[in-house]
């Protein structure tokens, strides 16, 4: 698989840092933070998305993204630039984020990945095998066959060493596993099984960090983070979506039918559900360096970032 440039060590020292965490954690406002310190140091930072909706266009309140202020503050890659209609994948999102890492680094500048989407960041981050698109006609049947069925039904279907790697109601990678396993493609195995998801080694220098939070003061944040999202017009974000034809896998965003609905509950639990799997993700990462940010600002999470990057 393409990845753009070939990295060259020689190129910088600095390590290229990344931000991930659960919703709400303030990743975005702890790069925009971080870059600040770095700009003082003489350095020019860029942020590079690697949240798998955030990659798409139209759908910028739903999905958290970075706001036209915060751009403004610090420039972002790789935000709203697929259309709303079209499928996207984490392989196709690593060859372009491979390149914008790339081209950052020859030009003398620090990427700074932010977003919570696991393996949106490995694929930017390692040459990851990833396993090919299936045809529309078997996509198109797994997709009824859960609408109608539940994704629990066809996770009871899937065989046993691949079934133990997905949560009974993860939906997106439940039709993906069930997508491959009928196209006679293995999944790629998982950590528990030797995988390189876990154990690939990264393309350049690169500092890991997970910022974590105490339960209750990040509900209160998602639960706040909901309405505001409501407030702003998130209903008529996803009716617009739809009406443009939204792909399945924009359908699938956390809050994308609930916010229709108006059940803003649900959406506080199912990004509490996310979490609780962002979670998992950063403790298989080799290397991660966890900074709790309880009780702490943002500038104050973007001094410690600073001060391990610079221990690197």
């Amino acid at each position: 698989m393409p990845s753009g440039p070939s990295p060259d060590p020689g190129v910088s020292s600095l390590p290229v840092i990344t931000i991930f965490g659960p919703t709400a954690t303030g990743k975005t406002s702890v790069a925009i933070e971080l870059a600040e310190l770095l700009r003082a140091r003489g350095e020019d930072p860029v942020a590079i998305n690697c949240d798998s909706i955030q990659v798409y266009k139209g759908l910028e309140l739903i999905s958290g993204a970075a706001s036209k202020s915060d751009r403004e503050q610090l420039e972002h890659r790789l935000l709203g630039f697929v259309p709303i209609n079209e499928e996207f994948s984490a392989g196709r999102f690593g060859e372009k984020a491979r390149a914008e890492i790339d081209q950052a680094i020859a030009e003398g500048r620090r990427p700074t990945l932010v977003g919570g989407t696991g393996l949106y960041l490995r694929t930017a981050l390692s040459d990851l095998e990833m396993r090919p698109p299936v045809d529309l006609e078997t996509r198109q049947q797994v997709e009824s066959e859960i609408d109608s069925r539940g994704p629990e039904a066809l996770h009871a279907e899937l065989p046993s060493k691949v079934r133990g790697q997905v949560h009974p109601n993860d939906r997106k990678r439940i039709a993906r596993l069930t997508e491959l396993v009928r196209s006679g493609i293995d999944p790629a195995p998982d950590h528990d099984g030797g995988g390189e998801l876990w154990t690939a080694s990264f393309r350049h220098p690169t500092l890991l960090v997970g910022l974590l939070e105490d339960d209750e003061p990040l509900v209160g944040k998602i639960r706040a983070r909901v309405e505001a999202m409501a407030k702003a017009g998130a209903a008529d974000e996803a009716e617009r979506a739809l009406e443009a034809g939204a792909a399945r896998t924009v359908q699938a965003a956390i809050g994308f039918d609930e916010f229709r609905k108006g059940d803003l509950d649900r959406i506080v639990t199912l990004h509490r559900r996310y979490g609780r799997r962002q979670m998992t993700w950063m403790r298989r990462m080799d290397g991660v360096k966890v900074v709790n940010r309880t009780g702490l600002s943002d500038a104050a999470v973007a001094r410690e970032i600073l001060a391990l990057a610079d221990a690197r």
